[in-house]
């Protein structure tokens, strides 16, 4: 349930949330598309987790190709 649920949250972002922000990420694959791929492969609760890591980590000289 918790996953179906943050799927649709992140296919919401990914439609309608700021083309600055959806833009501006420096890994590959955006960190949007990370969160649906550590959500499926870990699950929710750890997906969420690698997720928010990944975004904390979204900076100079952070940046690349990084795979969940």
């Amino acid at each position: 349930m918790i996953s179906w649920l943050s799927v649709r949250a992140i296919h919401f972002y990914q439609r309608v949330g700021p083309s600055r922000l959806r833009g501006a990420c420096r890994f590959e694959p955006s960190c949007s598309n990370y969160a649906l791929l550590a959500i499926e492969k870990h699950g929710a609760v750890r997906g969420w987790k690698m997720s928010l890591n990944r975004i904390h980590r979204c900076r100079f000289p952070n940046g690349g190709e990084d795979y969940p």
